[in-house]
């Protein structure tokens, strides 16, 4: 997967060979950083100005539905970047962050399937584990198994 790169003049390629450098004529492929609004709203600056502030605000009001969403119950962190891809299609700085985003989670992904770093993760979790069973059979031995409807009054 080709999440592209913060290095200047560097071509990103499509996984179906579509690539992002400019074209003789100076405009870009279909793909390329810039807004993804149609041809017809692009060409009046007022409806593209009204575009834009429609797509921020639908953009920041999933984004704060994500973030209501961290504390609570729900996918906070899919919705806060369901609203950043929102806003991608309209502003290249949320390109730019969800591309570093992409790009940062591929590297994690490749890490974490290293036989080593498994291994690792295998071996600490294992010992997590033994030490809560541990401290459980502890807690059960001096205290006992007490259900709260059978509490003594002392």
């Amino acid at each position: 997967m080709n999440t592209g790169s913060d290095e200047p003049g560097e071509v990103v390629v499509a996984s179906d060979g579509a690539t992002d450098e400019p074209r003789a004529d100076g405009a870009r492929d279909g793909r390329g950083l810039g807004s993804k609004a149609p041809e017809f709203i692009k060409a009046r600056r007022a409806l593209h100005l009204s575009w834009q502030v429609g797509v921020f605000v639908i953009g920041l009001a999933v984004v704060v539905a994500g973030i209501i969403m961290l504390p609570l119950p729900g996918p906070g962190w899919v919705v806060i970047f369901g609203g950043m891809a929102i806003w991608a299609t309209e502003f290249v700085w949320a390109q730019l962050v969800l591309r570093w985003t992409k790009r940062k989670v591929t590297e994690v992904a490749q890490r974490a399937l290293d036989p080593a770093v498994r291994r690792r993760n295998i071996v600490l979790t294992s010992i997590g584990l033994v030490i809560v069973i541990a401290l459980v059979a502890v807690y059960l031995w001096k205290f006992g198994v007490v259900m709260p409807w059978k509490i003594k009054d002392q």
